[in-house]
C-alpha cells in the first residue's frame, strides 16, 4: 500500500509506491541534525511527485551527491534524491512530512554521518 506526504504549505505533494516504513534513520551530519530529519530510503522510481514539481528547488552540499529537494514556497524538505551504494537511483523520504506516520512509533537507527 502506498503512502504519501507533502511540504508544510502543500505546494509539493508526493507519493511512495511502497509499504510505510516501521524504521527510520536519524543522522547527526550538519544538515540532518539541524533539520531534524527522520529518513527512510526507497528506490528512486518508487517516488512520484503528484503536485508541485515547479515549486521544488535543490540544495547540494559536501560531495554534491544528493539533491536535497525543498519547497521554494515554505522551505520544507520532504525528500532528497541520489544514488545508493550500488549506483541505483534512490530517494530519501523525510518521514516527518508524512502525516500518516507517527515518529514515536518508528524504530530509530542512529547514523554517525558527522564522521563521513
Amino acid at each position: 500500500m502506498a503512502f504519501g506526504g507533502s511540504c508544510h504549505c502543500g505546494a509539493v505533494v508526493f507519493e511512495i509506491a511502497a509499504e510505510a516504513p516501521k524504521e527510520a534513520m536519524s543522522c547527526n551530519c550538519s544538515h540532518c541534525r539541524r533539520k531534524g530529519f527522520l529518513l527512510s530510503f526507497v528506490p528512486g522510481d518508487a517516488l512520484s511527485i503528484v503536485q508541485g514539481e515547479a515549486a521544488l528547488t535543490d540544495y547540494r552540499f559536501n560531495q554534491h551527491n544528493i539533491a536535497h529537494r525543498f519547497c521554494s514556497v515554505c522551505g520544507c524538505q520532504p525528500f532528497g534524491m541520489g544514488k545508493g551504494p550500488g549506483g541505483a537511483a534512490m530517494a530519501a523520504i523525510n518521514l516527518r512530512c508524512v502525516p500518516t506516520i507517527d515518529p514515536d512509533d518508528l524504530a530509530i537507527q542512529k547514523v554517525d554521518g558527522a564522521s563521513f
